[in-house]
């Protein structure tokens, strides 16, 4: 599903309903290690040797085994000391580091990553009032665009086949429109509790190419009672400079639980 510009349809893959509206409801060769003194006396016997070749083969399991318990015991050390600087930097950008460099995150998420950004206006659930928002950000990458159509099976060439893509409206390839859609989720995420979609309804403004980055912003407009909240939802460029996806969405927001 790819996100067409608001005056012009996405191609094949995207059909917008007759309002101009979609809804969602919602990875040594050993040499005796210098232990020459089992060399084996000729005059020893087929036993002798037997017993040397024995214990040569033992010798090198041990230190085989000495090696890698020293290498895990070192990669378990600088585990903790990345973890440790993570949560010094809590979860501003970091350039260089991957989406498999986790970071620890606010409660309500299992991880952050480097590349990420998030920042949220309220810190407890029973706080949560008309006026809260949470926002999340990050680049969308080319591994993204290929993770996404390999999960989803949306493998439109418009998202993935630059030669094709080019003789498009577009220009090029771009992001499907609901990979750039699921940042609403990510910032609902980061919201205190468990956030659960009830419903979500958005229209799409313009293309993201592979590379963008963008920013996805939610605000409590009205608390429904019942835990149950409405939100604006809106995607926008890095610098806020650019509507993306403009809509709406209704949730449940539960306590974690204990």
């Amino acid at each position: 599903m790819t996100g067409p510009d608001r005056t012009t349809p996405d191609g094949p893959s995207n059909t917008p309903s007759s309002d101009g509206r979609g809804h969602l409801t919602l990875d040594r060769t050993v040499t005796d290690g210098g232990r020459r003194s089992l060399n084996p006396t000729p005059a020893s016997g087929v036993l002798n040797d037997h017993m040397t070749n024995h214990a040569d083969h033992i010798t090198a399991m041990t230190d085989a085994w000495t090696r890698l318990t020293g290498s895990v015991l070192r990669g378990a050390m600088a585990a903790n000391t990345a973890a440790l600087s993570a949560m010094e930097t809590a979860t501003e950008p970091n350039e260089g580091v991957g989406p498999s460099d986790a970071q620890p995150g606010v409660d309500s998420v299992l991880y952050d990553d480097g590349d990420w950004l998030s920042r949220r206006s309220v810190e407890t659930r029973d706080e949560i009032t008309v006026g809260d928002s949470a926002v999340f950000e990050k680049t969308l990458t080319e591994e993204n665009v290929r993770a996404f159509a390999d999960a989803s099976g949306d493998t439109n060439r418009l998202h993935l086949d630059d030669e094709f893509a080019e003789g498009t409206r577009f220009g090029g390839r771009i992001v499907h429109g609901t990979l750039v859609s699921g940042l609403i989720s990510a910032a609902l995420a980061r919201l205190p509790g468990v956030t659960i979609y009830l419903s979500q309804d958005m229209e799409f403004r313009a293309p993201v190419s592979i590379g963008d980055r963008v920013r996805a912003t939610v605000e409590v407009v009205e608390d429904l009672g019942n835990d149950q909240f409405r939100l604006k939802t809106l995607v926008t460029g890095e610098d806020g400079d650019r509507t993306l996806i403009d809509g709406e969405a209704v949730v449940i927001i539960d306590d974690v639980p204990e």
